[in-house]
């Protein structure tokens, strides 16, 4: 990630993007990786990024929960943010960083100017330590058996809109995937499945956009629609045509487009 500069404190591992303008902090889904925020990066000259690793991902040690849930994720985020000494920023959330990004909004919302969800994963809403749905536990399964790039293989196609036409998008989401390792997947699938992205999202100050591809297959535009109506503060719901899961990566211009306009919006001073 040319630019970039790989950092670690406290545990975490993340990728700095310099800058002088906005701040943004950046959250990964559940098979990607802090350079799953490059090509964005383009669209937003000046902006400093921070794109972390979440915890038990690339250098980022695991949480100590075997069973963790978003906020646990949050505050790992709390923690480097409070590192960082970050005031007044942004937050993107992608997938699964959607329900870290609204736990965090929660919980911690003190700092932050604007939040924007991307591609909304709901969370299944079960209690911690019961009987994983058959699809989560599935593929915590296919991990293992598999290893990480066969797992990549099979996965990676599924996250882009027309993935024969875009096979330089195959490969990117394939070169984040195969780093995934467990337990950090295996914790991070837990979360997914206790989640409950519309209850926190109901709770939140902090003006919030949604933004998902039409295409996506794999969190349908219909959860993005539940997470916005569950908004009290929302600002805009945008579908992408021709764009699957990895919008980020298949239309990171778009994105860019909403990141600006929540910047435009944003009070001076963050929520105290």
């Amino acid at each position: 990630m040319a630019d970039w500069r790989d950092q670690h404190t406290g545990g975490i591992a993340w990728r700095e993007r310099p800058g002088a303008g906005p701040v943004l902090v950046c959250l990964h889904g559940i098979g990607s990786r802090a350079a799953g925020w490059q090509a964005l990066a383009t669209h937003l000259p000046g902006w400093r990024l921070i794109a972390w690793d979440a915890p038990g991902y690339g250098a980022s040690a695991p949480l100590a929960q075997d069973w963790p849930v978003a906020r646990d994720y949050a505050a790992a985020l709390e923690r480097l943010t409070n590192a960082l000494e970050l005031s007044d920023f942004h937050c993107v959330g992608h997938s699964l960083g959607t329900l870290i990004a609204a736990s965090y909004a929660r919980n911690y919302p003190q700092a932050l100017k604007s939040l924007t969800l991307v591609s909304c994963a709901q969370g299944g809403g079960v209690s911690p330590g019961e009987t994983l749905a058959s699809r989560h536990q599935a593929r915590i399964d296919d991990l293992q058996a598999l290893g990480p790039v066969e797992f990549s293989k099979s996965r990676a196609p599924r996250l882009i809109h027309r993935p024969e036409a875009n096979p330089a998008l195959v490969a990117a989401v394939e070169a984040s995937m195969k780093s995934v390792t467990l337990p950090g997947y295996a914790q991070a699938m837990r979360m997914l499945a206790s989640g409950d992205l519309a209850a926190d999202c109901a709770s939140l100050s902090t003006a919030t956009a949604v933004i998902v591809g039409a295409e996506d297959i794999v969190t349908p535009p219909e959860q993005s629609r539940r997470a916005h109506a569950a908004l009290p503060n929302p600002a805009g719901l945008t579908l992408v045509p021709d764009c699957g899961h990895a919008l980020p990566l298949q239309a990171p211009r778009a994105l860019a487009e909403t990141l600006l306009a929540q910047a435009a919006c944003a009070p001076t001073g963050a929520i105290r």
